[in-house]
């Protein structure tokens, strides 16, 4: 099943507990860089090692460190965004819950690259029982010399907190994060300044996810080329996929990136097909923010090559033939499913959790809520698709953070493929008006009315 970096010890036994991680290797990387590796060493490892940012963006870590203010004489922080709240993905709780020592010790060896003597874990509210347990490792991690004064005599000081929000999806974004961390509302930041100048408390600071900072400790024992080694062209090493919907075997795989996505979808180690062998009707690679790809586009790339679970490859062609890896949220669909009722489904939650700052946001995504609604239980007008797009394209690129890019893409990215179900939707509301319409009648018969209507 390839190589593994993040996954490869969570199934001993005990691993959570400090003693077991710890006879299996654990903190040997704190123990290589406080002796043996200087802070600018360590950037520059994780620079080679080509690793992009896992939570969404896929930002390079590691030119990402190099941005941080070194001369102003501040404070500096390391923040981990654990606010894993995007629809879909669930890997970095996988993570915390069952092997948390190991994002601990990445935050050390983060933060002392980093000139960090204060850092935090963001985690999001509704995981409170994994804030338990991030507790106690910090806890044990203090108590065995590997955080507060003179860490194993290095002479290097570290303080690690975790802060629990309170369950908002827009403190996903950085600087959102970094208000509420503060203690006050978390609506986004105006950029520039960004966080690496004026971060948390006005001090520099880098922001990064839970996934990204697990990679740092093997990239410090082996080497930043080894990791380089690892994947595919500009998408190195591995990468942690949340695997829902209609498949045979959900949950959370770590993969090479450069497998084919053939592969992963039918391959009894991973996903092991369509759950009861139904039709492969539709693909979100990335979590509900990136676009949907219908099946024809997704073993398949513009230029008719394979299509692989890299950066690259699946973003082929743009939003008209081509999706995002994003979070590496991997919702599969079948045949029975209904594309406007989970576009609505989406777009109700980017109305909820917009901040309202900004009006295109905060108007759009009740409009595209109301709308889709209309259209799903059975009462669209002709005119109402187009109004959906206007709104999408109103939106996006008009917001202060992605949130608005977010609620956009899925919505266009379904007109794009699917715009003869939301065309069936309003010509046949007798038909919709049940909403398992689509469980008794799969989406073949759907075009087999439209074709008929159409002639």
């Amino acid at each position: 099943m390839g190589q593994k970096i993040l996954l490869d010890k969570i199934h001993i036994p005990g691993i959570k507990t400090y003693d077991v991680y710890r006879q299996n290797g654990g903190y040997a990387a704190v123990e290589k860089a406080l002796k043996h590796m200087t802070p600018d060493e360590i950037t520059e490892e994780v620079k080679t090692s080509g690793l992009k940012g896992r939570g969404g963006a896929g930002f390079p870590m590691g030119m990402k460190w190099s941005f941080i203010d070194k001369k102003s004489g501040k404070p500096r922080h390391l923040v981990c965004n654990a606010d894993e709240s995007e629809p879909g993905t669930f890997k970095d709780r996988y993570l915390m819950e069952h092997i948390p020592h190991l994002l601990v010790e990445g935050m050390i060896v983060s933060s002392y690259a980093l000139g960090c003597n204060l850092s935090y874990i963001y985690i999001r509210g509704e995981y409170m029982w994994v804030y338990k347990i991030l507790e106690r490792a910090i806890k044990e991690a203090y108590a065995a010399g590997w955080l507060g004064k003179n860490i194993q005599g290095s002479g290097y000081d570290l303080d690690l907190h975790v802060h629990c929000g309170a369950g908002a999806y827009i403190c996903g974004e950085e600087t959102a994060l970094i208000e509420s961390l503060e203690g006050k509302r978390g609506n986004p930041r105006i950029k520039p300044p960004f966080p690496a100048i004026s971060g948390l408390w006005q001090n520099p600071t880098v922001v990064n996810n839970v996934e990204s900072i697990s990679n740092v400790p093997w990239i410090v024992l082996n080497s930043g080329a080894d990791y380089a080694n690892i994947g595919h062209g500009k998408s190195t090493g591995t990468k942690l996929i949340s695997a829902s919907g209609h498949i045979k075997n959900p949950g959370v795989y770590e993969i090479e990136l450069g497998l084919s996505v053939d592969e992963f979808m039918n391959s009894d180690q991973y996903l092991g097909g369509m759950m009861n062998d139904r039709p492969l009707k539709a693909l979100v690679p990335g979590g509900s923010s990136v676009p949907i790809l219908p099946a024809h586009l997704i073993y398949k790339t513009a230029a008719n090559e394979d299509r692989l679970m890299t950066y690259e490859s699946l973003s082929d062609g743009g939003f008209a033939t081509g999706s995002m890896l994003g979070s590496g949220g991997f919702i599969v669909y079948n045949d029975t499913a209904c594309i406007v009722r989970n576009t609505w489904n989406f777009s109700r939650f980017y109305h909820h959790e917009s901040c309202g700052q900004c009006s295109p946001c905060r108007e759009g995504t009740g409009w595209l809520e109301k709308v889709l609604w209309r259209i799903e239980n059975g009462q669209g007008r002709e005119e109402d698709i187009e109004l959906l797009w206007s709104i999408q394209s109103k939106i996006e690129g008009n917001t202060i953070c992605p949130l608005g890019d977010a609620a956009a893409w899925p919505v266009a990215a379904a007109i794009r493929h699917f715009r003869d179900e939301f065309e069936y939707h309003i010509r046949f509301p007798e038909k919709v008006k049940d909403r398992n319409h689509f469980t008794a009648e799969p989406f073949s018969q759907v075009q087999h009315l439209m074709h008929k209507q159409t002639l």
